[in-house]
């Protein structure tokens, strides 16, 4: 299936647009305007930045490929303008530093697009539209549907250092004790050995979570608090490669792929399968 979907994402782009022809054929180049769109077609690689551990969007396998919507997602953006996707990986706080530092070319990690990250780098999309949950063996959290059911002295939160979890713990939920964790491996086993009330990550992350963990006695919640736009993260000073990957993810929108990816990874299990 990942083979078909992938193949479908080139074919729809290469039908769209003229990047397939352009780029992959080498009849033309970008201007010296678009550094980094001319640097990935000069060497051939997409240098795609992800934290590896936020499944369904990116994770690392047993055999230790990474899989996911974000990877299905760089892997054709890369075929379909002529080069191979190269991922990067590294802690979810490091990938704007890396972005803006040029050690990546693009990030899609389950970023959501804020106004304070706009301020440092460019972004494309969204592509997905989550929120924030918990993750819990407490049949009271559980039942939480607004931010004050969990703003409560005594409660330990976890949450991904760097990330708009930990940013809604500290304003949202004052009165909760927050520990920031590198990944979300850390942040789940905190809260299946009672060293967290909860965790906090986006609803995909808390559902997953609750899969890949059958007899931890784990839950989310319903819905979630926050509306969250996930989109990819891109350098400030190239403009014409922002406009090339906005136009991939409204082409992919346009064509129903988008919706295919999104049933690929939600809703069809199979690929836990593949997790350690």
């Amino acid at each position: 299936m990942k083979r078909t979907i992938l193949g479908l994402l080139v074919a729809a782009i290469c039908l769209g647009t003229t990047a397939c022809s352009t780029f992959g054929g080498g009849s033309s180049a970008p201007s010296s305007d678009t550094p980094v769109l001319t640097r990935v077609l000069e060497s051939g690689i997409l240098r795609v930045g992800m934290s590896g551990n936020q499944p369904p969007f990116n994770v690392r396998t047993r055999s230790g490929e990474i899989i996911g919507m974000e990877a299905d997602l760089a892997n054709a953006l890369a075929e379909t303008i002529g080069v191979r996707a190269e991922f990067v990986e590294m802690p979810f706080g490091e990938l704007l530093d890396a972005l803006e530092a040029g050690e990546i070319d693009i990030v899609m990690s389950q970023m959501t697009m804020t106004p304070e990250r706009n301020t440092r780098v460019a972004f494309a999309g969204p592509y997905f539209i989550s929120g924030k949950a918990i993750l819990t063996k407490s049949a009271t959290l559980a039942q939480a549907d607004e931010t004050e059911d969990i703003d409560q002295a005594g409660i330990t939160l976890t949450a991904l250092a760097g990330s708009t979890s930990e940013k809604f713990v500290r304003e949202g939920v004052p009165s909760a004790r927050l520990i920031s964790t590198p990944d979300y491996d850390r942040a789940v086993q905190m809260v299946i050995d009672d060293e967290a009330d909860a965790m906090v990550a986006d609803l995909p992350i808390c559902v997953i979570s609750v899969l890949r963990n059958p007899s931890a006695g784990l839950s989310t919640i319903a819905s979630p608090f926050t509306f969250e736009p996930l989109g990819a993260a891109l350098p400030s000073n190239d403009p014409l490669f922002l406009n090339l990957v906005q136009n991939y993810f409204s082409m992919l929108e346009g064509t129903g792929l988008m919706l295919q990816l999104q049933i690929k990874w939600f809703t069809d299990g199979s690929w836990l399968n593949q997790l350690p």
